[in-house]
């Protein structure tokens, strides 16, 4: 009996080159949809995005490197690195030589600008590590987990997993650390799709319930958590699977033929500004300009930015 094979471009790799998708024998389920936080989110931020980054190739041009982006890389893997050290070598005292060793220096305005991003950013670190117990090995620091369902093979790098008391018994907590705009509260951690989904696979993962989740900001020293309930993440799950069937339809359309544009639009707003692929979109290319070391730029001088 002959395979069937489906015309619909399956990125390998997440962003890599799109072949066919075997299907199989006839009557057998379709492939799950492999994803990421990243990979849905770019979808429901706007589907001409996620069409620039997974299914067109040759990938359309991005713009410059963000210095934002460059400044949270930098603290995300200095505080994994600081995890990574003996229990009596976590000290303040550590943090300038790994800071130092992770720094990226794209995206910024000129060396001054680096400059006081790095003393900043050591300063949020610093702060920071004083809010915690040396000797607490957290279950996981950016710790890959994975999970299907009938529609999604999702998986993704959670900043960091704990194991804290329960009434029941140990329970996980999923934290993401922020570097970038102010102003968070229970409301972003609750709609959160990523960290939901993330406590859906750590449960399953490590078979101990899962339900808090929490934005932990190192510019204000400021925690924002939500008390997830199966029911609302089942919400999050259910509502990833919806996106992917979206994208799903709409690479299926490209593949029989219909027009790229109409199956992945646009979705013009603010976000727009921030694009990487700006340049490359008409609705993009009508946004203001935004200079790569603009974000960075409000986060490190918020009077000027309040004023």
């Amino acid at each position: 009996m002959r395979r069937a094979y489906s015309a619909t471009p399956r990125p390998r790799g997440g962003a890599g080159r799109s072949e066919p998708e075997q299907l199989g024998f006839e009557g057998m389920p379709e492939r799950l949809f492999v994803c990421t936080p990243s990979k849905l989110g770019s979808y429901e931020d706007c589907p001409r995005r996620y069409r620039y980054s997974y299914v067109d190739r040759p990938t359309p041009p991005k713009g410059p490197p963000w210095a934002h982006n460059s400044l949270g890389a930098s603290v995300h893997t200095a505080l994994r690195n600081w995890f990574a050290l003996p229990v009596d070598r976590r000290r303040p005292e550590a943090l300038p030589t790994l800071l130092k060793g992770t720094w990226v220096r794209e995206g910024y305005r000129d060396e001054a600008q680096e400059r006081l991003a790095f003393r900043r950013a050591l300063e949020w670190l610093e702060s920071y590590v004083e809010t915690l117990d040396p000797a607490t090995e957290p279950l996981g620091v950016e710790r890959v987990v994975a999970v299907k369902t009938s529609v999604l093979a999702f998986n993704g790098r959670a900043d960091r997993i704990d194991s804290r008391p329960g009434p029941d018994g140990p329970e996980l907590a999923i934290v993401d650390y922020k570097t970038g705009r102010t102003g968070l509260d229970s409301d972003d951690a609750r709609g959160s799709q990523a960290l939901a989904l993330y406590a859906y696979a750590a449960e399953r993962v490590f078979r101990r319930p899962c339900r808090t989740v929490e934005l932990h900001h190192l510019p204000s020293g400021t925690v924002a958590a939500h008390e997830h309930t199966p029911e609302s993440l089942a919400r999050q799950v259910a509502r990833a699977e919806d996106t992917a069937r979206d994208i799903v339809a709409a690479e299926r359309s490209v593949a029989e033929g219909g027009d790229p544009d109409e199956a992945f639009p646009t979705s013009p707003g603010p976000i727009c500004t921030w694009c990487d692929f700006r340049k490359s979109c008409p609705a993009g290319a009508e946004a203001p300009t935004k200079e790569p070391w603009a974000a960075v730029e409000r986060v490190l001088t918020p009077a000027v930015d309040d004023a």
